[in-house]
């Protein structure tokens, strides 16, 4: 899984499905570690506009450009569901949250020979 993480920092574009504009939460932590670290960052929250300066997108089909990794930081059954999305739009790179897993979403992942991170979380890469 080290090769995956190190492919997966290596790209540019994050999409962050589960964006959040409270700061305690990791959809918001995530967003602004990444955003920091110099990465285009593409915030996911059907029910918000904006979250740290940046323009929050109703769905990941939203997002004027191809993103080179999504990020979750939703429930499982949401991930499951926007797993769907990614697979239509040619996104081939998936992380997945500690608590946004579960062992339908990667085996969905593998099924359709998406490249998966999982148990770890992208701040600590």
């Amino acid at each position: 899984m080290q090769d995956l993480i190190k492919e997966f920092m290596g790209k540019k574009r994050f999409a962050v499905i589960g964006a959040s504009d409270n700061p305690e939460k990791y959809g918001n932590r995530i967003v602004k570690n990444l955003k920091a670290r110099g990465y285009e960052v593409f915030p996911v929250n059907p029910r918000l506009k904006e979250v740290e300066g940046l323009v929050c997108f109703s769905s990941v089909a939203d997002i004027p450009c191809k993103v080179d990794v999504a990020d979750f930081v939703v429930p499982p059954a949401v991930t499951e569901e926007v797993l769907k999305q990614c697979v239509g739009l040619g996104i081939r790179r998936i992380w997945l949250q500690p608590g946004s897993e579960n062992e339908a979403s990667i085996s969905y992942c593998r099924e359709n020979n998406l490249n998966v991170v999982y148990n770890v979380c992208v701040m600590m890469s």
